[in-house]
């Protein structure tokens, strides 16, 4: 990575799903990531691999594991300056959110995502009164949902029943934190993917792109995979947090 620049990078909620893909993708090629995580020892489990003496920790150098709560904007602003040469983070990478409740269609963890942005929009303009650092704006990319747009229906006709009456808890939750980002005038791009799978797939990633005043490109589809988000979130945002994305300030949904 001697031709391209080092970036600092922040994850939040990358235990698992399209923030850990992300993340994995940012640590291969030599980025700087700080992670916060709630439970630490869930991410060091990532990269364990079975030796013949036990689990042996292969966690990158590059990797900074800090324990803290998303929640807690102060436990977020420590994260907000690189350990290796004290500068701010160049981008912001959110992907905390709660699982629903079977019985109740409720979340387990009620307006996590809303938490979550108001921390994170408290810590940066906290770090950058601290430091002194007004033009300082790291690069803030949010996942949400398809099936929150404002713009029309951007998922099937099929899967509305789904989204309204099974997912209604989730979505009003990831409704108030894209609002919320989007007031905050920080550099933001939000992720919209469809339905999450497992596995990996080489298909192609459709973009759905909306702007202010509407829908910019249409697609709609069904799925989409956690590691083909992340890999698409590193290479067409995080990548580009210093030199600018084709997408910010924009809402783009992902789907195969």
């Amino acid at each position: 990575m001697a031709s391209q620049q080092q970036l600092g990078i922040v994850f939040l909620g990358a235990t698992g799903g399209c923030g850990l893909s992300a993340l994995r993708r940012a640590l291969d090629q030599g980025h700087e990531c700080i992670a916060l995580c709630r439970q630490a020892e869930r991410l060091v489990q990532h990269f364990c691999t079975d030796q013949e003496d036990g689990d042996e920790s292969r966690v990158p150098d590059n990797l900074i594991i800090r324990q803290g709560d998303a929640h807690d904007w102060a436990a977020v602003a420590s994260c907000l300056q690189r350990p290796s040469n004290g500068q701010l983070v160049d981008a912001v990478c959110s992907s905390i959110g709660s699982t629903v409740s079977p019985w109740t269609l409720g979340m387990r963890q009620r307006d996590v995502c809303l938490l979550g942005i108001e921390a994170l929009v408290q810590a940066i303009k906290r770090q950058r009164d601290r430091a002194g650092a007004r033009s300082w704006r790291p690069l803030v990319v949010m996942v949400s949902t398809t099936g929150i747009s404002a713009h029309g229906r951007d998922v099937p006709l099929a899967l509305v029943p789904l989204y309204r009456l099974v997912l209604h808890a989730p979505h009003r939750d990831k409704r108030a934190a894209e609002a919320q980002a989007q007031q905050s005038g920080e550099r933001l791009v939000v992720v919209r993917p469809s339905l999450l799978v497992d596995g990996r797939d080489e298909r192609a990633v459709r973009v759905h792109v909306e702007g202010a005043a509407g829908v910019e490109r249409r697609e709609i589809g069904y799925t989409i995979s956690r590691q083909a988000v992340g890999g698409w979130m590193y290479g067409n945002l995080l990548s580009k947090a210093v030199d600018g994305s084709e997408y910010e300030g924009k809402a783009v949904g992902l789907t195969w």
